[in-house]
């Protein structure tokens, strides 16, 4: 949906089965992809942070944390928590030089058990304002994980003036939200399409940057920033889908901790 090329027959099998139901989900993932760029360079540029925890970063493609961070800061520094081998393999491999950048083998339902970490603490001073990034994973996390304390863990007990971003597919109407999680939890991906209000609830004494949390369509939109790659011929009827159907989309935005 990125336009990337790593990714493999099972992977392109579910999108294309996924799209069937939900055609928003390319507009979808590109919007995220974009929206990465912008609150990373807020973050940077207009906030100050310098140093960035990034939950469930998924395969390496264009625009990553790290390389967005560093245009703006060349001394960013970033860990990334991946839990799949691929991921950790591809990503080792973009990141070998790059002394500012690693990539950690972490559960992200595990919040405690990286804190304490060499490789994290090595790059990452808790003392230091931080942007701890969720980004199009919420919808991972199943209400049994906890979701609340998963994403509060690291940005409660960071000093404040940390930032704390997050991204997650919702849905206006709460039925077919359902079956959206129904579909793809079936698929063997743990799913969980929520509403506005109940990403909401989880973000309370968080101070949300203007515009506060919305579709991320209208986070900061920026007709100038880079663009995506183009999507596979399969995928291409479905980019612009969002612009007449508006009810299922990616939620989310930039929260300061006063």
């Amino acid at each position: 949906m990125l336009g990337g090329k790593d990714n493999y027959e099972v992977d392109r099998r579910f999108i294309l089965d996924t799209v069937k139901g939900f055609p928003e989900c390319v507009d979808i993932a590109r919007q995220n992809r974009s929206f990465l760029y912008r609150a990373v360079r807020h973050l940077v540029r207009d906030a100050g942070i310098r140093q960035f925890i990034d939950m469930g970063c998924g395969l390496p493609t264009n625009n990553n944390v790290h390389q967005v961070a560093q245009r703006f800061d060349p001394d960013a520094r970033v860990v990334y928590v991946d839990i799949d081998p691929v991921v950790l393999v591809h990503g080792r491999a973009l990141l070998a030089d790059n002394a500012s950048t690693v990539i950690i083998t972490g559960d992200m339902r595990e919040q405690a058990a990286f804190l304490e970490r060499d490789d994290v603490r090595e790059l990452i001073d808790f003392d230091e304002p931080l942007a701890v990034l969720f980004l199009s994973v919420g919808h991972h996390l199943l209400d049994a994980d906890d979701p609340r304390a998963i994403l509060r863990t690291i940005i409660d007990r960071a000093v404040p003036g940390s930032h704390l971003g997050l991204s997650q597919v919702v849905c206006d109407d709460p039925s077919r939200g359902a079956v959206m999680s129904a579909q793809i939890t079936a698929a063997g991906i743990p799913w969980r399409t929520r509403t506005p209000a109940e990403v909401d609830a989880f973000l309370d004494g968080l101070e949300p940057v203007d515009p506060g949390l919305v579709n991320l369509l209208d986070w900061r939109p920026d007709p100038f920033q880079p663009p995506l790659e183009p999507v596979p011929d399969a995928l291409a009827a479905y980019v612009g889908v969002t612009q007449t159907d508006k009810g299922l989309y990616e939620y989310g935005g930039l929260l300061r901790k006063p």
